[in-house]
């Protein structure tokens, strides 16, 4: 399957989870582990952070990227509190400006590289990948956490 397939795929499957009943929010996927609610606002949260990496590197390859600690900002920002329908539409924004910049420049500048602070060398059609795959593990995490 090709990147804006996997991307549009991830997206179709993961919007109807923002619009679950309170009572399947709630629903985590192990023991300790984020509630639906909270993987939600943090695949936007992610999304957005990889958006701004791969706009750098298209804009100035070779900056310096930072890492964001997942745990810290769903504490910080209270994910279980967070409105759940701007996560949504952010969510929705990122992911079309994402489609859009994988179209125009994942084979022309995909060899852009930049510095992560914690993995180092990475490149552009890396972090685009990085997109897909990660909302994936997290759609996973979802049906098993509604499956509980």
């Amino acid at each position: 399957m090709d990147l804006l397939t996997s991307l549009t795929n991830t997206q179709n499957d993961t919007l109807p989870f923002f619009d679950l009943p309170q009572g399947d929010l709630i629903k985590t996927y192990a023991p300790g582990k984020w509630t639906i609610k909270q993987i939600l606002v943090h695949l936007t949260d992610a999304d957005s952070v990889m958006l701004d990496r791969i706009r750098r590197a298209i804009a100035e390859p070779g900056g310096m990227v930072w890492a964001f600690d997942q745990d810290t900002w769903c504490a910080r920002l209270e994910y279980h509190n967070f409105p759940l329908e701007l996560s949504k539409a952010s969510y929705i924004a990122n992911r079309q400006i994402t489609i859009f910049l994988a179209r125009q420049y994942y084979a022309s500048s995909g060899a852009n590289q930049f510095v992560h602070s914690q993995t180092g060398l990475r490149t552009l059609k890396h972090e685009f990948d990085k997109v897909s795959i990660h909302n994936q593990t997290h759609l996973d995490q979802i049906k098993t956490a509604l499956n509980r």
